[in-house]
């Protein structure tokens, strides 16, 4: 899940989805002023399928918490027909040329590929918005402190935020987590089964983390 940079789709042995958070960002800056409920708008009728699908992809993933398959199930039973309907909506859009709707069609157009793909896997995110909200932080800061001095440094500084980042994620206490990885010192050299012992969802590490801050207190 990743916004519309096309560099992403170099990235090898990787299957895209596609943020409908973005699609309806450029949809909203298609509606003409004032227009806001104006059904008749293109905009606005874009922007209704895809609040739709946002409503379905709330109510199921509460109902389903955790239950991946049966999201996949629901997302299929659900909101495949609205997603449909979205792409054959867009089929007949044939917005002026150099229009804000022009530019919405045609941004949308070049990601429907990548459009109906959440719906193959319910461990696939619907939108970009949790990743964007995580980086947040990174960017406000990198804005505060104007650059990295590095190519190096900047690298550094994106694996520190990554790790503290999954680790909020994973609701386990970063201070702790970011020790116990200065302590076993993971590498690149180490296979994937050593690395997932270490990893923020694993629940052995969960465990020994709030057992330790807890004894720390």
């Amino acid at each position: 899940m990743c916004d519309g940079y096309s560099g992403y789709n170099k990235v090898p042995e990787a299957k895209r989805t596609a943020c409908w958070a973005h699609i309806r960002r450029y949809l909203i800056d298609a509606i003409p002023k004032g227009k806001q409920l104006d059904y008749t708008q293109p905009a606005v009728q874009g922007v209704m399928y895809v609040n739709q699908l946002f409503e379905l992809e709330k109510k199921i993933r509460q109902k389903h918490a955790g239950d991946y398959e049966a999201i996949r199930k629901a997302r299929l039973e659900k909101e495949k027909p609205v997603v449909d309907g979205f792409l054959t909506w867009l089929k007949d859009q044939s917005p002026t040329r150099g229009s804000r709707m022009a530019k919405a069609v045609t941004y949308i157009q070049n990601r429907e590929p990548y459009l109906a793909t959440y719906l193959e896997d319910g461990r696939c995110s619907f939108s970009n918005n949790l990743s964007e909200n995580a980086i947040r932080p990174f960017v406000v800061g990198r804005k505060g402190w104007l650059f990295s001095d590095t190519p190096a440094g900047a690298e550094t500084s994106a694996i520190i935020y990554t790790m503290v980042e999954n680790a909020k994620a994973n609701r386990v206490n970063v201070y702790q987590y970011l020790k116990l990885l200065l302590e076993k010192q993971p590498n690149n050299q180490m296979k994937d089964e050593e690395l997932e012992k270490l990893a923020p969802w694993n629940k052995e590490v969960k465990t020994f983390l709030e057992t330790r801050a807890m004894e720390e207190d």
